[in-house]
Formats: structure tokens, C-alpha cells, sequence
């Protein structure tokens, strides 16, 4: 998927307890999965693992003893590249940009979104649980060349 100075990273959010099959054909090829929170059940993660190693948050319907071990946020460095993810980004108590982070990773609202604001690149991939609303289902490929980073929306059939 990628020539060697490049990466691809999946951004996945919001399963609540499911992952499509459909999800794992869109992240076939990426070297790391970053989930930003509602996880929803531990079996999640290891059905992710069978993808690409996983770095996981805990979103605030993440309960009991197994969400206990996933941390509120997480800095994850690829390549020289810096994400913050956090799962609700109305929480953000930081400015990435003076911290020094390239994206921030957020989800949350089920609203599939990017933007950049002073540099850094704001990536919601969504959610590829069970549909909210008529949002979506959807996930976010990142694609990381040195520091230069860019994203899009994969949208994935129900």
C-alpha cells in the first residue's frame, strides 16, 4: 500500500462492540489501527490486532475492568509524526499546535470530519459500529509522508 518512506494508518472510532466486515477490507494494508474510544467490548480489539497492531483509547461508554486498562488519551508517534487522540474533542484541554502535534484523532460524535486549524491536521473517522442516526458508517485512512500528513473519509456499506 505504501512505498517505503510513506505510511498508512487506520482511524477507527465508536464500534460499540462491533467490528464489519467490511471495516477489516478498508484497513487491510495499514500498519497500525488507532481506535479513538467506545470500544464497547474487549474482543473488538483483538479482532482489530488480526489487522495491524492496535493503540486504543477509552471513550465514556468504555466500562468495567477491561476499559480500565485503556488510558483517556494517548500520544502515538509514526515516522517522526505525532497524533493526539483523545475521544470527545470538546474535552481538548491542550493547543496541539504549541505542543507540537501534526493531527489530533477524536471521535465521539459518530460524524465523520477533517479539517485542519493552525497546521494540525483534526481527523473524526466516525464510527463503524452500529449506525447512529442517519450518519454514516464510516472510518478514516491517514496517510503520513515524513511529516506531511493527510487523511480521507471511507465510507462503508451498512
Amino acid at each position: 500500500m505504501a512505498a517505503r518512506n510513506e505510511r498508512w494508518i487506520g482511524l477507527v472510532s465508536d464500534t460499540h462492540g462491533l467490528v464489519r466486515p467490511s471495516a477489516v477490507k478498508a484497513l487491510a494494508g495499514v500498519e497500525r489501527i488507532v481506535h479513538a474510544g467506545d470500544v464497547g467490548d474487549p474482543a473488538v480489539l483483538a479482532q482489530l490486532e488480526k489487522v495491524a497492531p492496535v493503540v486504543a483509547i477509552r471513550g465514556n461508554n468504555d466500562q468495567g475492568p477491561w476499559a480500565r486498562s485503556l488510558p483517556e488519551t494517548e500520544v502515538v508517534e509514526v515516522a517522526g509524526a505525532l497524533l493526539y487522540v483523545i475521544h470527545d474533542l470538546h474535552e481538548l484541554d491542550l493547543d496541539p499546535a504549541a505542543a507540537g502535534f501534526h493531527a489530533v484523532v477524536s471521535g465521539h460524535s459518530h460524524r465523520p470530519g477533517i479539517e485542519r486549524r493552525a497546521g494540525v491536521l483534526y481527523v473524526n473517522p466516525g464510527s463503524i459500529g452500529p449506525r447512529r442516526f442517519s450518519l454514516p458508517i464510516a472510518l478514516a485512512l491517514l496517510h503520513i509522508r515524513g511529516t506531511k500528513l493527510d487523511a480521507r473519509i471511507v465510507e462503508l456499506e451498512a
